[in-house]
């Protein structure tokens, strides 16, 4: 194997170190139908000062620490339980997320309007899959809600928090990326 293609131990106390800090965004939580948290902006900030690929790995490593069962979620929960409730959708989502970050890195290089462009769009991958989601598990405990109603829970109260989310996260990443690289 040569050495480009494997993972050095830097980039791997980096993918700890920034799973840590996904799981402590997840902690600051303000509770809700679904948490503000600050994990949006954990997520993309990893990717954006990582790189798609090791950020991505962050978000998988903390879905999996958490499925496993360690309160890794938002209110210290965790287990699959978490995974498969109502809010599992949005935890699904921020993977979904990094990885359209990583695609879009890839396709067009490390550049700030990549950046922006692949957060919104990560964004609303996020909301997409985690309210479709929202929409299933709760349909499926047989409690009738309307879309628009959802859409008042899941989206349209976080709309403007994580925008400023994603720009803190690029704000904060053009400062520490020459640190971490």
């Amino acid at each position: 194997m040569n050495t480009s293609s494997r993972i050095k131990t830097k980039d791997m106390v980096n993918i700890a170190l920034f799973t840590v800090l996904i799981v402590i965004c997840s902690w600051i939580s303000i509770p809700t139908v679904v948490p503000f948290t600050l994990q949006t902006f954990a997520v993309f900030f990893s990717c954006l000062v990582l790189g798609g690929k090791y950020g991505t790995c962050s978000v998988f490593i903390y879905l999996l620490l958490g499925a496993l069962g360690l309160p890794v979620f938002s209110n210290f929960t965790g287990g699959i339980g978490a995974l498969l409730g109502p809010t599992g959708g949005y935890l699904a989502g921020f993977l979904l997320s990094a990885l359209m970050m990583w695609i879009m890195e890839n396709l067009f290089g490390r550049k700030r309007w990549v950046f922006i462009v692949s957060m919104i769009l990560g964004l609303l991958v996020c909301y997409v899959f985690g309210t479709a989601w929202f929409f299933f598990v709760y349909t499926l405990a047989s409690k009738a809600i309307t879309f628009k109603k959802i859409l008042g829970l899941c989206v349209l109260p976080f709309i403007i928090p994580d925008l400023l989310k994603i720009s803190l996260a690029l704000i904060l990443s053009k400062r520490f990326s020459h640190i971490i690289r």
